[in-house]
């Protein structure tokens, strides 16, 4: 199940006029009958809200006064998110003739008063802001709205907004329908909401959001996935310059390949993506080679084995993700460990949704093809799986049928993919006959009916760290290195790293720099031999700039090459 909590705005939303409807009391009862939970999010003061609506229980959070406060209504527990304004504030509020609504932290009027509460911030110099709400103007802390509110719903129930849905109708809802995975409007709401939402209803108030509820009870919101491409996480780039994209949910992964081959670089690749977008991952590691990965956190190492207890402990906080080393075990015991440790993720994620990755590196030794899947490992749909291996043709080939996209890489990628038809009794499809470098790879889709194809991959800012010193300052080889020739071919200057580039860059003339800048040649060289697609994509800007003289393009790519290797951390 992908969206387990549904985040629903009041006024306007699932109340008309203040009320809430029979129908829509029953179907908010039905979403909590189907395992989820569910968010009231709104911008008015806790009391009036509960004399107005008594069916708060409904709810496992509110967030109130437009983020400011926390309740949970089965302990009957307040939690302010903000300091409230000075005194200074509301009394000059009111000396100029404005008699604001006070919550715990929110102050509220209605427009036209805006100006004047506008004024009265400046002159006393205070740092709040002013959100509005279809007439009402209501004052807060700077940063608090009804997003920083959800997150802090979300953490208070090990949810991440990644697997939540919400709804609302207007312009104070903007902050917490983007935090959503997937963000609907009521039809009466906003037409600027409505332009942004994923799903607008056809229906308008409490109406509308039974017709949401119904889709997500009846679906689980499938049929917008295509939508949610917003989403979709780059892995690379293919042969015409097109993004090579991938869903972040519903999807399993097999990274095949040769020793040596680069599949750890371009799964850590994957995996800074995926933190970057806020989706949590658990790696399985039975070698300890992600054991130094920055945007993880180790679980046991060559001399201590790790603890189920411990991993899931850690999972709980949706910013944290995990590293299981398992080196500390004897080699015989490592299949073991994954067949207890994976359906506890699993029913980890039945709850929370996460982790919302699962990578299981040298899957041969954890799922060889002696394994059989059971009823209590593997469920009949599984999604969120990357796995890794050497050896496709010793990986179970009930594990194998889960996969969605395969990726070869090495130097038999046609052999790897055709070991992987041949497991599934698939018809080996045909490779693109090319010899891949570092960086490289062949993907295939095999139940959807594309051909592999070739992409370039983006190399992770973890291995970028690392070879960062050699880039700027070792010694390429000749092969790697720049040659500035000139049109006429009469030099033969070679710049083996990137310090040597700019200082022969700066000593070259003209008309030989201009012929290389307008050949491209300097983003090929960063693109194909540095390895940075950032630095890369910078230098082919500065070269599509005609106007630019050739002191002016030197400045320039001076620049973007200090930027990335000589400026201080």
């Amino acid at each position: 199940m992908r969206y387990l909590a549904l985040a629903c705005d009041y006024d306007g939303t699932i109340a008309t006029h203040g009320v809430v409807d029979e129908a829509t009391l029953s179907a908010l009862e039905r979403v909590k009958e189907s395992g989820r939970r569910l968010i009231l999010v709104t911008g008015r003061h806790l009391p009036d809200l509960i004399s107005t609506f008594p069916r708060t229980d409904l709810f496992d959070r509110v967030v109130a006064e437009n983020g400011a406060l926390l309740y949970t209504p089965s302990a009957r527990e307040e939690k302010t998110l903000g300091d409230p304004p000075p005194a200074a504030f509301v009394e000059e509020l009111e000396r100029r003739g404005v008699v604001p609504s006070l919550g715990r932290v929110i102050v509220a009027t209605w427009q036209p008063h805006e100006t004047t509460v506008l004024d009265v911030i400046r002159d006393l110099g205070l740092e709040l802001q002013v959100i509005f709400n279809k007439g009402a103007v209501m004052v807060l802390p700077s940063g608090v709205n009804k997003a920083t509110g959800l997150t802090a719903a979300l953490k208070s129930m090990e949810l991440s907004a990644h697997n939540v849905v919400g709804i609302g109708d207007a312009e104070n809802d903007h902050a917490f329908l983007n935090l959503c995975e997937c963000s609907a409007a009521v039809e009466n709401a906003l037409p600027v909401l409505k332009e942004r939402a994923d799903l607008v209803t056809s229906r308008s108030h409490g109406a509308g959001v039974v017709e949401l509820i119904e889709r997500l009870i009846t679906s689980d919101l499938e049929e917008l996935n295509e939508k949610l491409s917003r989403h979709h996480l780059q892995l690379g780039r293919r042969e015409n310059g097109e993004e090579f994209r991938i869903p972040p949910y519903g999807l399993n992964v097999l990274i095949a390949g040769t020793s040596g081959g680069g599949k750890s670089t371009l799964a850590t690749g994957f995996l800074e993506r995926l933190c970057d977008a806020g989706y949590q991952f658990c790696i399985i590691d039975p070698e300890g080679d992600y054991q130094s990965l920055e945007i993880s956190v180790p679980i046991g190492d060559s001399r201590t084995p790790p603890a189920v207890k411990e991993v899931l402990e850690l999972l709980k906080r949706s910013d944290q993700n995990a590293a299981v080393n398992l080196l500390g075990l004897p080699l015989h015991d490592r299949p073991s460990f994954f067949e207890k440790l994976l359906p506890m993720l699993q029913e980890a994620r039945a709850r929370t949704g996460r982790p919302h990755w699962i990578v299981v590196d040298e899957t041969h030794h954890l799922i060889p093809t002696a394994w059989e899947v059971g009823k209590l490992t593997l469920p009949r749909s599984l999604s969120g799986m990357l796995m890794i291996t050497v050896h496709p043709e010793q990986v179970s080939p009930q594990a194998l049928s889960f996969v969605d996209l395969i990726i070869a890489i090495g130097t038999t990628p046609a052999h790897t993919i055709a070991d992987f038809a041949r497991i599934l009794g698939l018809p080996a499809p045909s490779v693109p006959a090319v010899q891949l470098k570092s960086g490289e790879g062949i993907a295939w889709w095999p139940k959807n009916g594309i051909e592999p194809f070739w992409f370039r991959s983006i190399p992770p800012r973890a291995e970028h760290r690392r070879h960062i010193r050699k880039y700027a300052e070792g010694d390429l080889g000749d092969e790697r290195s720049f040659h500035f020739i000139g049109p006429k071919k009469k030099l033969k200057l070679r710049a083996q790293n990137l310090m040597i580039f700019l200082q022969i860059a700066d000593g070259v003339d003209d008309k030989t720099w201009k012929h290389h800048l307008q050949n491209g040649d300097y983003s090929r060289w960063f693109r194909d031999m540095i390895k940075d697609e950032e630095l890369a994509a910078e230098a082919a800007q500065i070269e599509g700039f005609k106007g630019l003289s050739p002191a002016e393009s030197r400045a320039r790519i001076r620049a973007a090459i200090e930027r990335r290797y000589t400026a201080p951390a």
